[in-house]
């Protein structure tokens, strides 16, 4: 009995792919054989089976194959080797039948393709529903099921893969992929297209994949926070069992970093209680979180690359090698391609590492995410503070013009956006926060960040004017500095003045650009081969 929609024809030689049934294929259920019975249907002609089997099996395999040949004349029995130390490994199974897949040779003009379910374990079953529901083995999967009756012929099914004919599992799934980019978005209703296309993407390569994720951005960006809930995905999903390690790579320097990292032997120092495990070991089975991993030094990258890649090392003042395996997220706030050519980071280690790299967007370029987040930040600040809080209508209006605005800096991004919320909800001691205290808030938010701009250009001066820098005048402080940065960014001389001259040149009271720059860099005894000489990429010609 043949059930579900079968269409025949028989210009394409029907081919059946399919395993041995170790257990099944002897006979010894109701004497009924799965495989044997592919070629007792009269409205499903078998062509040619390809039977998958084990060397261990190969005597039941041959058996089986010279049934199906005395019972069918010219049906073609092809036996394909395929052993598996586990058959309920998935990463075994999935690897060797998406091998064969591969170098199979399919050809849909000639023939049309099958896959039977019945044989095989469970893990099998779900290895084939991948791979053909992924088109990597283009054929429709059949089960065959023993007689139900005494006269009564055994059954054949076909199983329809088109899940859009099935809307409420479709919908389901909709459904689950929803809660999962909620979970990495940490409930946060966002806007942003750019972002969200960004956190449905690293939802597929987490859910998916084991390889490391580079999550890169501005500090304040949100790394560590969707590090964690990468983390949480994958627990989810099953792919992972071990913890959460996150390691501050800023702080690993000097003879601390190695024990930190791989663990040390009491042996090694001698000293009772200097025994430790190490970070490595601690991250066996789950993620490694590489926090700030622009800020390793080179000794630490290149004994961090060789764990990584073999899962293997040596603990300090040990003999033997420790195996940990674990998964890898990295955050990096400088770019790392720009290190790697100053030669301050590893290409192999970021080559490692850059398998999956995802760029988080500043707040800046996520305006519309601005009040979504406010609300967030306002949530979490009323539990830390145990009572609730809320703005006053002009105040939150206030608030969110100035959030929004391009010309608010945001330079720690929403790190800042959330200590700005704590110390409104902190001083709304009455529960509302006011249109004065936003006004002084925002006082207190671009005093912070003009503190730190001050900063920024002082520490550049100094390095490129060394004690000269601090006899400058605030005004000349501030100048010179911006042009500099400028100098830095540009190709060449004359792309510089373009940049800094713009409106002069557009008004037509500047007529040669480069000599304007070069007579003021002249001013502070700078030129632009000394300006770019301390830049942290050279680049510029000129």
């Amino acid at each position: 009995m043949i059930s579900g929609f079968i269409e025949l024809d028989r210009a394409l030689r029907n081919v059946v792919i399919g395993f041995l049934g170790t257990q099944l294929d002897q006979g010894r259920k109701r004497r009924w054989k799965p495989t044997v019975s592919l070629f007792a249907h009269d409205g499903f002609a078998v062509d040619r089976l390809e039977l998958l089997y084990d060397e261990r099996f190969i005597r039941l395999a041959e058996g089986v194959q010279k049934e199906i040949e005395a019972g069918s004349p010219g049906a073609e029995v092809r036996l394909v080797r395929l052993d598996l130390e586990d058959p309920w490994d998935f990463q075994e199974v999935y690897g060797k039948l998406f091998d064969f897949a591969r170098d199979y040779g399919f050809d849909e003009d000639r023939e049309r393709y099958h896959v039977h379910l019945t044989t095989g374990t469970h893990v099998a079953q779900i290895c084939w529903f991948l791979l053909t529901e992924s088109r990597h083995v283009p054929a429709r999967l059949i089960q065959t099921g023993p007689p139900r009756g005494e006269d009564a012929p055994s059954t054949l099914d076909v199983i329809d893969l088109d899940l859009s004919r099935y809307n409420a599992l479709q919908q389901r799934f909709d459904v689950m992929a929803r809660e999962f980019s909620d979970m990495l978005k940490g409930g946060i209703e966002t806007r942003n297209r750019a972002y969200n296309a960004l956190i449905d993407r690293i939802e597929l390569v987490a859910s998916s994949s084991d390889a490391p994720i580079l999550l890169l951005g501005e500090s304040g960006t949100g790394k560590s926070e969707l590090a964690q809930r990468i983390y949480e995905l994958k627990l989810q999903r099953r792919r992972v069992k071990g913890r959460l390690v996150q390691i501050n790579c800023a702080t690993l320097r000097g003879g601390s970093a190695l024990p930190t990292l791989f663990g040390q032997r009491r042996s090694h120092t001698g000293q009772a209680g200097s025994e430790r495990s190490g970070l490595l070991r601690e991250a066996d089975g789950g993620v490694l979180f590489l926090d700030e991993v622009d800020e390793l030094g080179l000794d630490e990258q290149a004994v961090l690359l060789h764990a990584i890649e073999t899962g293997r090392y040596y603990p300090l003042g040990s003999d033997h090698e420790v195996t940990s395996r674990f998964q890898v997220i990295a955050a990096a706030n400088r770019d790392l391609v720009s290190m790697t050519a100053e030669g301050r980071f590893r290409p192999d280690l970021l080559s490692r590492l850059n398998l999956w790299s995802f760029a988080l967007p500043s707040l800046r370029e996520r305006s519309e995410d601005i009040e979504p987040n406010l609300f967030f930040e306002l949530a979490r600040a009323e539990r830390v503070l145990g009572r609730q809080v809320g703005f006053n209508a002009d105040a939150a209006d206030a608030y969110l013009r100035f959030a929004g605005d391009p010309g608010t800096t945001w330079s720690g991004n929403f790190r800042d956006l959330g200590g700005s919320v704590q110390r409104l909800c902190t001083l709304a001691h009455r529960g509302r926060i006011t249109r004065a205290m936003v006004d002084a808030e925002i006082e207190t938010l671009q005093s912070m960040w003009q503190g730190a701009g001050r900063d920024d250009d002082l520490r550049l001066l100094l390095g490129i004017l060394g004690e000269a820098a601090g006899a400058l005048d605030p005004f000349d402080r501030v100048q010179l500095a911006e042009t500099i940065r400028v100098c830095q960014g540009s190709a060449s001389l004359s792309a510089a003045g373009r940049t800094l001259f713009s409106a002069s040149r557009k008004m037509k009271t500047s007529r040669n650009d480069a000599d304007r720059l070069r007579k003021y860099l002249a001013r502070f005894g700078l030129t632009w081969d000394a300006v770019n000489a301390a830049a942290p990429h050279h680049r510029a010609t000129s």
